[in-house]
């Protein structure tokens, strides 16, 4: 379905290192990337240029944007939003979204990784010594920074920065001028490896999702769309909050099937049963 078609991967941040292998190797496809696109467009981490759209709509909205401008029917793009884990409220997370469309064969398949693996972060810093202690906290240098007045003001801004001179030199600028500057971790891919490697986990589970196809019309993506919990208690045989069950659908038949104890295990311990541990 894909061997020896070209496919455009949507960014302008070097994402392609981690995904083109991962995908010509899968599928046999020629990666490609356009210099010219400028993603951007849709919204900077810094917030000059503000997303206005959610992240699935923006996603698909870059793939698209690459695809249509470069005449190719295939594509790929990842789009990255960080602040509070959603289940740990005070654990910063990245959360790495990524598309594969195929216009081709009428195919759109998401994939989505939540890590705590992440240097997000940022603070108002008016010291030398704040700043070194920051700068160590992010794994500067090689983890870039981003230097400027003020959270929201973006009268002078800087980014990218990898050398601990050229750092020095911004923010001893901004304390002259300003007093002070705000320092925050660039999250760009480019400047953030481990952002990358987070990427790169994505693409791996998106590749999987489009090797999984329909046991009906053998359509790629057939995945897991439902949890269903249940999983009943091992010593009063009460069901759980736990999973017991994963729902795969096809998105083209609406073929569903229904894959029983997911997690290898029939019970769940009783510390997690309302009526052993209420």
């Amino acid at each position: 379905m894909f061997a020896g078609r070209k496919l455009i991967i949507a960014t302008k941040h070097k994402k392609e290192t981690v995904i083109d292998p991962l995908f010509r190797n899968a599928f046999d496809v020629e990666c490609f990337v356009d210099p010219f696109f400028d993603s951007d467009t849709l919204g900077t981490f810094t917030g000059e240029i503000e997303r206005k759209e959610d992240p699935i709509t923006t996603l698909r909205q870059k793939c698209l944007l690459a695809m249509d401008s470069n005449a190719c029917d295939l594509g790929v793009a990842s789009e990255g939003s960080f602040g509070p884990h959603p289940s740990y409220f005070f654990v910063p997370a990245d959360d790495e979204l990524m598309i594969f469309i195929d216009k081709k064969n009428n195919l759109e398949i998401i994939a989505r990784s939540v890590s705590t693996s992440t240097n997000f972060n940022g603070k108002y810093i008016t010291t030398e010594k704040e700043l070194f202690e920051f700068a160590a906290l992010v794994d500067f240098p090689s983890h870039g920074l981003i230097i400027q007045k003020n959270k929201n003001d973006f009268s002078f801004i800087q980014k990218g920065i990898h050398d601990q001179s050229e750092l020095l030199n911004h923010f001893n600028f901004c304390l002259e001028k300003f007093d002070g500057a705000y320092i925050e971790t660039d999250m760009r891919a480019m400047h953030n490896p481990m952002r990358m490697r987070v990427i790169e986990d994505v693409a791996t589970q998106l590749i999987e999702k489009i090797k999984s196809r329909c046991p009906e019309c053998l359509t790629p993506g057939f995945t897991v769309t439902e949890l269903i919990e249940g999983l009943p208690c091992e010593w009063c045989n009460s069901p759980t909050s736990s999973i017991i069950t994963h729902r795969y659908s096809c998105t083209k038949c609406d073929y569903k099937e229904d894959r029983n104890y997911p997690h290898g295990k029939k019970f769940e311990e009783p510390m997690y049963c309302n009526n052993c541990n209420p």
